[in-house]
C-alpha cells in the first residue's frame, strides 16, 4: 500500500468532483448562507436588548423578532437544501468511483488478482466506497463553509475593533484549523489500522464460510470461533481508542472554544472601559464569538471522523492507481486465426522460473496436445496464450502476429479457455452458460450442451435450464460443472479453443463422450489440450512433452 499524506489523498479525491463543481458551489453558498442566519438570529437578541435598554438602534423591535423568525425559518430551508446537495454530490461519486474501481478490477485481471486477499478486496469495493461518501457529504463542503464563514465573521467582528476582529480570527483558526491537525496526529495509524482490521476480519469470515464443511469434518470448529471472537475483539479494541480519542479531542475543542469566548469577553470589556468601543460593540461581538464556532467545530471532528475515511480513500486509490501486469490493446487491425506458435518463450513467476526457452507449433484445425508432470508449467501456457501474463523472453504469435500487438477484443474473440476449476455464479443453469454468448438463444445452449454431454443431466432436473446452481456451484458435482465449462466454450464457437484438464473431473464414459465432440470439431476448430491423462491425448494430433527445465519436446 502506497503511503500518502491526508492531504495528498484529500486532493486525489477531491479531483473527482469536477464534474459536479456546481453542485458543490450551490451546497456551499447554502451552507454560508445558513450558518449567517443561525448566527445572527443571536445578534438580532444583542440589538434587541440595546433597544429595550434605550439605546438606539436600526429597526424596531418588532422587525426584528419578524427578522428572527425569518432567519429561522430560512436557517432550516438552506440547511435541508446544503445536505441535499451535498448527499447528491456524494451519491454520484460514489457510483462513479464503483463504475472506475470495477473498470480497475477488469484490467488487473486475472495476473494482479490471484495473489490478492479476496476478503480484503470485498471490504475495499464495498465498505471502503461507502466511507467516502463522509468525505464527499460532510467534509469538502463543511471546510469550504468554515473558511467563507471565518471571513464573514471576522470582518463582522473586527468592525467594532482590530483587536477583537485579530482575536476572532485567531479563535476560528485554532479550532477549526490547528485542532484537526493535533487530532489528526494524535490517531496516528488508528484509521488505517482499523481498514486493515476489518478487511482481515472479512477474509477470514469468508474464508471460514468457505471451508466450513472441512471446519466440520475434522472438528476445527471451536477453534475458527475463538479465533474469530479474537479478531473481533482486537476490532472492537481498535474502535474503542478511536471513540475514545474522539470524546477527548471534542472536550479539548469545547474547552478552547470557551476559552475564547471570555478572551473575546475580557478583550471587549477592556476596549470599553478604555471607551475604545461602544456598549454596542462590546455586547455584540461577545455575542457574534459566541454564536459563529459551529462552522469551524464542525471542522475539528472532522480530526476525530475523518482518519476512517481517509484510510478508505487511501485503500481505494491504491486499486485505481495500481498498474495492470498486462495493458489491453485496441487500436490494431483485426486479426483472424490461422494457427499459432512460440519461439524461445522464458517466463517466471517473480524469481521461480515456470518456462525456460519453450516452443512449440500449433496448426490451424488441428489437436494438439501438452503432457508433463504437475507444476511443469502447463497450464501457465495456456494462460500466456490467452495473454493474462506477458512473457519475459521470447514471442507468442497467434496468425503470425505477436499476440501483444492483438487488439484484446479479437484475442478473445478468438480463444475459448476452458480451466481445470470452472467458476460458476449464483444463477440458474441458463444463464451461467449463456455467458459464454449474451445473445444466445435457448436453441444454441441446448446445441452446446449436447456437446458437452450434459444436455440430458439438465433436462432431468426438476426446473431443467432454469435450475439454481447455488452458490459457487455447490449444488453440481465437480464433473457437471466442468461440463458447463465445456458447454461455454463450445457457445462461445472461437476458432481457437484451450482446454486445461478437461476430463480430469469426468468417469470414463463421459470423457469419451467429450473427446469424441472433440474430435468432431476439428474440422472447424483448433484445440490445445492439457492433459495428464494417456486416454484424453489419444485424439491429439500431435504431443508435446513438458521435460525438465520446463522445455517441450515432441
Amino acid at each position: 500500500m502506497k503511503k500518502r499524506s491526508n492531504l495528498k489523498v484529500m486532493r486525489d479525491l477531491t479531483k473527482l468532483i469536477q464534474p459536479l463543481i456546481g453542485y458543490m458551489v450551490l451546497a456551499v453558498l447554502m451552507g454560508i448562507a445558513g450558518f449567517v442566519c443561525a448566527t445572527f438570529i443571536t445578534i438580532l437578541g444583542g440589538y434587541a436588548i440595546l433597544n429595550v435598554m434605550g439605546l438606539s438602534t436600526a429597526a424596531s423591535l418588532k422587525i426584528m423578532f419578524g427578522c428572527v423568525l425569518i432567519f429561522a425559518l430560512l436557517r432550516g430551508i438552506l440547511r435541508y437544501a446544503e445536505q441535499a446537495c451535498n448527499h447528491f454530490i456524494a451519491f454520484q461519486l460514489l457510483a462513479l468511483i464503483r463504475d472506475r474501481v470495477f473498470t480497475a478490477l477488469r484490467k488487473l485481471c486475472p495476473a494482479k488478482l490471484e495473489g490478492k486477499d479476496k476478503g480484503n478486496l470485498i471490504a475495499v469495493i464495498t465498505s471502503d466506497i461507502e466511507l467516502l461518501e463522509v468525505f464527499y457529504a460532510h467534509t469538502i463542503s463543511p471546510i469550504l463553509i468554515a473558511v467563507g464563514m471565518t471571513i464573514i465573521m471576522t470582518v463582522f467582528v473586527g468592525q467594532f475593533h482590530p483587536i477583537l476582529g485579530v482575536l476572532a480570527l485567531l479563535g476560528y483558526g485554532v479550532v477549526g484549523g490547528v485542532l484537526p491537525i493535533l487530532f489528526s496526529k494524535r490517531n496516528g495509524e488508528s484509521g488505517m489500522m482499523f481498514r486493515k482490521k476489518s478487511g482481515e476480519l472479512s477474509s477470514y469470515v469468508l474464508e471460514s464460510l468457505r471451508g466450513i464443511r472441512e471446519s466440520i469434518q475434522y472438528q476445527t470448529g471451536k477453534k475458527r470461533v475463538e479465533e474469530l471472537n479474537r479478531r473481533t475483539d482486537e476490532l472492537s479494541r481498535e474502535e474503542e481508542y478511536q471513540k475514545k480519542t474522539a470524546g477527548e479531542n471534542m472536550a479539548l475543542a469545547n474547552l478552547i472554544i470557551l476559552f475564547f469566548d471570555l478572551c473575546m469577553l475580557g478583550a471587549g470589556a477592556a476596549l470599553y472601559l478604555k471607551n475604545a468601543i461602544s456598549f454596542e460593540g462590546f455586547l455584540l461581538s461577545f455575542l457574534a464569538m459566541m454564536s459563529s464556532f459551529g462552522p469551524v467545530i464542525a471542522l475539528a471532528g472532522l480530526g476525530n471522523t475523518l482518519q476512517n475515511t481517509l484510510a478508505a480513500g487511501n485503500r481505494v486509490l491504491d486499486l485505481l492507481e495500481e498498474s495492470p501486469v498486462v495493458e489491453e490493446m485496441t487500436g490494431k487491425a483485426h486479426t483472424d486465426f490461422s494457427g499459432a506458435d512460440a519461439s524461445h518463450v522464458t517466463f517466471a513467476y517473480g524469481e521461480d522460473i515456470i518456462l525456460s526457452d519453450v516452443s512449440f507449433t500449433i496448426p490451424q484445425n488441428e489437436i494438439v496436445g501438452i503432457a508433463g508432470h504437475s507444476g511443469s508449467g502447463k497450464s501457465t501456457l495456456l494462460k500466456l496464450l490467452m495473454r493474462f501474463w506477458d512473457v519475459q523472453k521470447g514471442q507468442i504469435r497467434l496468425s503470425g502476429c505477436d499476440i501483444k500487438e492483438i487488439n484484446t477484443k479479437d484475442l478473445r474473440d478468438m480463444e475459448s479457455f476452458v480451466t481445470q476449476e470452472t467458476y460458476l455464479f449464483h444463477d440458474t443453469i441458463e444463464n451461467n452458460i449463456r455467458l459464454a454468448k449474451n445473445h444466445a438463444d435457448l436453441e444454441e445452449i441446448e446445441e452446446a450442451c449436447k456437446k458437452a454431454s450434459i444436455h440430458d443431466f439438465i433436462m432431468g432436473l426438476p426446473n431443467g435450464y432454469q435450475s439454481q446452481v447455488g452458490e459457487l456451484g455447490s449444488a453440481l458435482s465437480g464433473g457437471e460443472r466442468q461440463r458447463i465449462g465445456l458447454a461455454r466454450a463450445f457457445l462461445h464457437d472461437a476458432p481457437f479453443i484451450l482446454l486445461d484438464e478437461p476430463t480430469s473431473n469426468l468417469d470414463s464414459l463421459n470423457e469419451a463422450i467429450i473427446l469424441k465432440a472433440l474430435k468432431e470439431q476439428r474440422k472447424e476448430k483448433t484445440i490445445l489440450l492439457v492433459s495428464h491423462r494417456k486416454s484424453t491425448m489419444c485424439i491429439a494430433d500431435r504431443i508435446y512433452q513438458m521435460g525438465d527445465g520446463s522445455r517441450l519436446s515432441r
